[in-house]
């Protein structure tokens, strides 16, 4: 987190510092939008405020209030992620379509998090790609050589780490990784999307991983994934984690050869999420019986739940096969820049 002495970003000094990192944020933006554009992708600009941010359990969104001429409120909130929008786009009969759009996420700051920040959100419907998932892969390499070329970087890098840009990304399934970094394995804990707390809680410890008495199965594995694994990913190349248990992805399909496993990926360079990948689920009756089982979650752990979007449940039964990523676009840019956090490549940050 920046110092709270630390000279503004609107000082002219810093500014000038700063100006260099930002112009090449804009060149990186102009290469990702030229790219997609030769693609055939149609830039969309969807709205933010909406219904519902979205339904996972840990997600926390910027609630507000729509008054209507009646003058009674209504609340609403500012969109965690373009996602709905995007889809119910799809199901009106777009194939390929990105968003580089303002998201907002509560409770996240610090060096990697903004409360404010930019995702770049791109969908394949389309026939070509048969809706593949697989081909967001193709997608998140051409990004970060794109964003390497344009910021005039050989290496991604951030905190001591390096990464090669231009070289083919590794591919390891969440399993392997788990595995391999912490000795865990983490599918004899699951049976479907059923999980078994007990059984990874065992294997965690036995680790010395330290836990809350409360700590749920998906609170392990998020503490393995944090303390183990990540610290370990996309070192001197980038790296997709692949296929994440069913459990762990509300919105994706399941992986048609294993049944405890989804297709979900995530893009990680220098140790850091760049991006978070899905064959996305179109089976409505399927995707509200998880997003139920989600706000059970966030009401066990936050004591609070979020309303579900009918509008987008109803479009996902018109929704066409189709694939989608989100990247954190400031991210990138830092990782390519070699900035040490993301305030110092967003152009007007909020103050901590």
């Amino acid at each position: 987190m920046a110092n709270q002495t630390e000279t503004p970003w609107w000082d002219r000094d810093r500014h000038a510092g700063r100006r260099p990192l930002l112009l090449a944020r804009n060149r990186i933006q102009s290469a990702i939008r030229d790219w997609l554009g030769a693609q055939g992708f149609l830039e969309i600009d969807p709205g933010a405020l909406a219904i519902s941010p979205g339904n996972e359990a840990h997600l926390h969104g910027f609630a507000t209030q729509q008054i209507g001429n009646d003058g009674q409120p209504r609340r609403m909130y500012l969109h965690t992620s373009p996602e709905f929008a995007m889809k119910k786009l799809l199901a009106a009969g777009e194939e390929r379509i990105f968003s580089l759009s303002h998201v907002w996420r509560n409770r996240e700051r610090g060096p990697l998090h903004s409360p404010e920040f930019t995702m770049l959100e791109w969908y394949r419907a389309d026939m070509d790609s048969g809706a593949d998932y697989r081909q967001l892969f193709d997608d998140c390499a051409h990004f970060l050589r794109l964003a390497a070329e344009a910021a005039g970087a050989e290496q991604l890098q951030f905190r001591g780490l390096s990464c090669d840009p231009y070289a083919a990304p590794e591919v390891m399934t969440v399993a392997q990784a788990f595995l391999e970094f912490a000795g865990i394995d983490l599918l004899a804990t699951c049976a479907g999307a059923e999980t078994d707390a007990g059984a990874l809680r065992a294997q965690a410890t036995a680790r010395g991983i330290r836990l809350a008495d409360d700590d749920g199965w998906s609170d392990i594995l998020s503490r393995v994934l944090v303390e183990k694994v990540e610290p370990h990913l996309g070192h001197g190349r980038p790296l997709i984690l692949d296929r994440y248990p069913a459990a762990e992805a509300a919105l994706a399909r399941r992986a048609p050869d294993e049944p405890r496993e989804a297709e979900r990926f995530e893009l990680y360079a220098c140790g850091v999420e760049l991006a978070n990948g899905f064959g996305e689920l179109t089976d409505p009756a399927e995707q509200r019986r998880r997003f139920l089982l989600e706000m059970d979650e966030k009401a066990r752990v936050y004591g609070e739940r979020y309303p579900l979007d009918e509008d987008f449940l109803a479009a996902l039964a018109q929704m066409p096969p189709a694939s989608g990523c989100a990247l954190g676009f400031d991210r990138l840019v830092m990782l390519a820049t070699g900035a040490p956090r993301l305030d110092e490549v967003i152009w007007t940050p909020i103050a901590p």
